[in-house]
């Protein structure tokens, strides 16, 4: 194949092999290039993005608008933003500005946009804000960008150079591909976009297979019933996929709603403006006879209007019938298997004198308790009961001389003189901080470990626990005992099938409705007039359509690690920010560890060492998709903490908490111990009884009987302690996430700026 293009090739001119070469382009290649502002496809989205406070956004703007035979529009949805339409190279660009210091704005243009121009300072290139900002788009996924440094022409020649080139050492780390276009002259600025149109476009797969629309212009028309409540117009380029009128769009940061129908006005972005002046000429001459009301509607075509037995429901939840809950009676062929199963599964086990049966039940019959002997055993079992005796009651009566001298211990307190009337918030928030790093070093310290309750008998506290011979193989039923939330969320059969065949039917095209680069206006119904009223403050408005069950509520398992920048503790079931894929929303999250086995261990905090898996109540996303966790601060300030990307969507993914209680050797022997102050009443002892036992050296054992009424035991082991070992007893009970759920996020406050984080500054410095 190659000999015979290569024989085409010295056989015809330059434009004819140009012709032949095109042919050979892949399909994708050519939608590529359709789709980057040209006739056919949406005008190239290039988002503006300064990442210093002393990089000017204007003077960028200005250079790009003064392009030889240009036609220039302003953008009427977002202030400060313009449309550059160039016939002579086939390209149109809307450019749009972002302040590095809003977040959400940043964010939210960053999902849409097919380049990131980011505008660097000469000397320091970006600030504490500007890093902050470039986490954050890392992290969510960074489309196709580009690197420029307006207003360096100040400096002297030699400085300049020397600047540049510490400034491009700098940006290696964070950009190792990146080019640095210096923007001072008009020719610059045509350097820069051809640039812009050239590049090699950088997909973000949570978009590519959804159609999205950042609004041109939007109308809002009240409805009947309420000035509140209405219908939005939002006009503007479909991109990504073909939007379909039956399908449900989200509005990032507002919510789902539906489309009443969709229409096509004219393009006001057209790269031929004859004919848009032909149509202004026309219109000015039927303007004697039309109204210009029944021109409007003459111009604009209904493309689809929505079918409402084909449309989808805005149903996130489902509604418990709490009668189907009800057992049935079994029948009398269901009571005869049970009677054969227990009579197969029935075994005589030696027990202690007053245990129940649900307590004989737990006892394993692998040879372990009295008729456990070895050679070295039988010396340990043959030990005299007046030893045990005389051991506990040494004990008891050490406990009680040590009682008085706690009764002489008296607590100093601060003198209320030396205190403020009133808390100062800061000191607060110091002191609560301090509180959360001790607990988390003490976890760290002592993982799962805590106190018997002295007040409450162990065996009332931890009666939702359980002991397990193995958490690695024990079973675990995942449709046991589940909360009343599982019966409002949806769950998948089979979510990995259901994912491939939705994704298999969006590359195979079958979806019918507004195709990728046409410019089409969306009447969503019953929006608040709260929409609009963001948008007219410059806020962008970006919709995002919905696949099959999105809007449906589940639980979702999100892969995260802990981000550098931040090292304050974070507590399981806390509020936290979830920026994934295209939603945003608030929840108190369960973290556990990420492992193959089927049942997971809860961690009370987030690790910064360890990638964890955040479960949550959340709408269905089907990934990939990534995700950011932010904490917001007293002041209103959103800290990134974590990063990651959606693990699945499975309710039955056990997450299960451990809980370890602790005891001292207080009498050692060969391979028997006496212990204490694991309980502290023969009750508790005995309840217990069954679960096995474990050190922190290595050794297992169990509980052999009860001594004395303080709560002593009398314990048995594979091999002899150690005096300075630490006995333990390892119960589990399986948690659920809270039902926190809330769409609303309010807008985080501008970020601090201080002095540049580069490595520029140091250099200088030594």
């Amino acid at each position: 194949e190659m000999g015979r293009f290569g024989a085409l090739r010295g056989g015809c001119g330059e434009r004819e092999w140009g012709r032949i070469h095109a042919l050979r382009l892949c399909p994708q290649v050519l939608a590529e290039k359709r789709s980057l502002g040209s006739r056919d496809g949406p005008p190239h989205l290039v988002v503006l993005v300064p990442l210093h406070s002393r990089a000017a956004a204007h003077h960028t703007l200005r250079l790009l608008q003064s392009q030889d035979s240009a036609v220039v529009h302003l953008d009427e949805g977002r202030a400060g933003g313009f449309v550059l339409l160039c016939p002579r190279l086939k390209q149109r660009w809307r450019f749009v500005t972002a302040q590095a210091g809003d977040l959400h704005a940043v964010l939210d243009l960053a999902k849409v946009a097919d380049s990131l121009l980011f505008i660097l300072d000469a000397a320091d290139g970006w600030d504490s804000a500007g890093e902050h900002c470039l986490s954050c788009l890392f992290a969510q996924g960074l489309p196709s960008y580009a690197l420029a440094v307006p207003g360096d022409t100040d400096l002297p020649l030699k400085k300049r150079i020397d600047t540049r080139k510490k400034l491009a050492k700098a940006i290696e780390k964070r950009f190792p591909e990146a080019k640095l276009f210096p923007l001072n002259t008009e020719q610059e600025s045509s350097l820069l976009l051809r640039h812009l149109a050239a590049q090699k476009q950088r997909h973000l797969a949570f978009r590519d297979r959804r159609a999205h629309l950042l609004a041109y212009t939007a109308e809002f028309v009240p409805g009947q019933e309420s000035d509140l409540v209405g219908t939005l117009k939002v006009s503007g380029f479909v991109r990504g996929q073909t939007l379909d009128v039956n399908s449900l769009v989200h509005i990032v940061g507002h919510g789902d709603f539906q489309m009443g129908q969709v229409d096509a006005p004219p393009d006001p972005l057209s790269l031929n403006p004859r004919v848009v002046k032909g149509q202004k000429r026309s219109q000015d001459m039927e303007d004697d006879s039309i109204n210009g009301t029944d021109e409007m509607e003459e111009d604009v075509k209904v493309l689809m209007k929505a079918d409402p037995s084909k449309q989808e429901s805005l149903q996130s939840e489902v509604v418990p019938d709490p009668m189907e809950g009800e057992q049935t009676w079994p029948t009398e062929e269901e009571l005869q298997e049970a009677e054969a199963s227990l009579k197969e599964n029935r075994r005589v086990v030696k027990v202690p004198k007053g245990t129940s049966k649900y307590q004989a039940a737990w006892i394993v019959d692998d040879g372990e308790g009295g008729s456990e002997k070895d050679e070295d055993g039988d010396e340990d079992d043959d030990i005299d009961d007046d030893m045990m005796e005389e051991a506990v009651s040494q004990g008891e009566s050490s406990e009680e001389e040590e009682e008085p001298a706690e009764e002489e211990c008296e607590t100093m307190t601060v003198s209320e003189c030396l205190r403020d009337d009133q808390y100062d918030e800061k000191v607060e928030e110091d002191e609560q901080m301090l509180e959360r790093y001790k607990q988390e070093r003490m976890d760290e310290m002592f993982p799962d470990e805590v106190d018997t309750p002295r007040d409450i008998p162990a065996r009332v506290r931890f009666q939702k626990y359980r002991g397990l011979k193995s958490f690695r193989t024990s079973p675990w039923d995942p449709k046991e005992n589940l909360p009343r939330d599982y019966a409002r969320i949806f769950q998948f059969q089979d979510f990995s099938r259901t994912r491939r065949h939705l994704f298999r039917q969006i590359q195979k095209e079958e979806t019918e409705g507004a195709s990728v680069g046409w410019y089409v206006t969306l009447h969503i119904c019953n929006v608040p007039v709260s929409v609009m009223e963001s948008f007219k403050e410059g806020k962008p408005l970006v919709l995002f359509s919905l696949l099959p069950h999105e809007q449906k509520m589940s639980v979702l398992n999100f892969l995260v690690r802990r981000h550098p920048s931040n090292s304050e503790p974070v507590r399981a079931k806390e509020e936290l920010i979830f920026h994934c894929g295209f939603r945003r929303f608030r929840a108190s999250p369960l973290f556990s560890q990420h492992t193959s086995a089927d049942k997971h261990k809860l961690e009370r905090f987030l690790r910064p060492d360890a990638t964890l898996v955040v479960t949550v109540y959340a709408p269905i996303t089907f990934p990939p998709a990534s995700v950011l966790l932010f904490k917001q601060r007293s002041n209103g300030m959103h800290d990134l903490i974590a990063t990651g990307s959606l693990l699945s969507v499975d309710p039955d993914r056990i997450v299960i908490k451990r809980l370890v209680l602790s005891g001292h050797p207080f009498k050692i022997f060969t391979k028997t111990a006496v212990v204490r102050y694991m309980f502290f009443n023969r009750e508790d002892v005995m309840w217990f009884k069954p679960v096995e036992l474990r050190t922190k050296w290595g050794r297992r054992g169990h509980i052999k009987e009860p001594l004395g009424t303080h709560g002593h035991m009398k314990c048995h082991f594979d091999g002899q302690l150690k005096s300075q070992d630490t006995v333990l007893l390892n119960l589990y009970k399986r948690v659920f996430p809270k039902w926190t759920y809330d769409p609303h996020v309010p807008e985080p406050v501008p970020w601090v700026r201080s002095e540049s984080t580069l490595p520029v500054q140091e250099v200088e410095m030594e």
